[in-house]
């Protein structure tokens, strides 16, 4: 495994498994154990994902030290604002069953984030939360956000992968030294990822597949990443990405796939901020 060293010291494993998409407690708390057995030490969970509880109980029963495991969880819009955010990330350690996040994350910065990110800051200074962050935050807000917080974000889990690069995004966070966290690191299967000839053929040459590629892409600019399946082979095989390295040569040819916009979401659409206030946890 490798790590990124977070503002505080924390170690950020650069590796994780997300659960986004996975609202059926079983199958939640089946795969997030399949990964913590594969050596995954840092689980992606949210409000807004309707599966904390699942993955507290399948960290709990792993028999993995508490202190090995990074739990994430992140607080949804609809409770933004000082007090708001405290008593959700208080709701949010009943269901993860414990008195301790290890780190926690504002899910979009809309809304009162400004009085919410304060209500993180209290319980981090508290001793409550391990580290705080941000999440999809474009490069001016994240800006804007470390020019305004007194104790910046530490972590941004924005949408990173071959197809949507974010090089702008990327290089704000390092010179704020904030850590980059990719989310849906696979486009979500879209642009036909998994089959894609420069990834196929780049990862041939190490005896790896085009998703292996993806991720160990990402790794090797710094970015941590949390790919998600219920599927066991590929929870093992998405972990098995830190035996080999990609040329610059090769680096360069997956930069240069880039078309710099999301097919996944759209943030600077009305309608879909929109929806994101209208959504409920």
């Amino acid at each position: 495994m490798e790590y990124r060293v977070l503002s505080n010291g924390v170690r950020m494993p650069m590796m994780g498994f997300g659960v986004f998409q996975i609202p059926d407690h079983a199958a939640a708390r089946k795969a997030t154990a399949e990964a913590l057995a594969a050596g995954y030490r840092l689980i992606d969970t949210a409000q807004a994902y309707g599966n904390e509880a699942a993955v507290g109980e399948a960290v709990r029963e792993s028999g993995i030290q508490k202190d090995e495991v990074m739990v994430t969880t992140k607080l949804w819009i609809s409770d933004f604002s000082y007090d708001g955010a405290i008593a959700a990330a208080e709701r949010s350690m009943k269901r993860l069953g414990t008195d301790r996040i290890d780190l926690l994350l504002l899910h979009q910065p809309m809304g009162d984030y400004i009085g919410a990110w304060r209500g993180l800051e209290r319980m981090y200074r508290d001793g409550r939360l391990g580290a705080i962050g941000m999440a999809n935050c474009y490069p001016h807000v994240l800006a804007d956000l470390c020019e305004t917080f007194e104790i910046p974000p530490m972590v941004n889990q924005v949408e990173m992968h071959p197809f949507f690069q974010q090089e702008l995004n990327l290089r704000t966070m390092e010179s704020y030294g904030v850590v980059p966290e990719a989310w849906g690191p696979f486009n979500e299967g879209r642009h036909g990822l998994f089959t894609d000839p420069v990834l196929t053929s780049i990862g041939e040459a190490h005896g790896k597949t085009a998703a292996q590629t993806a991720l160990r892409w990402n790794i090797q600019r710094g970015v941590v990443v949390i790919p998600k399946s219920v599927h066991g082979d590929r929870i093992r095989e998405n972990i098995d990405v830190f035996d080999f390295r990609l040329s610059e040569g090769e680096m360069e040819r997956i930069a240069a796939m880039d078309t710099g916009r999301s097919e996944i979401v759209d943030h600077f659409d009305p309608e879909w901020i929109r929806f994101l206030h209208s959504y409920r946890t």
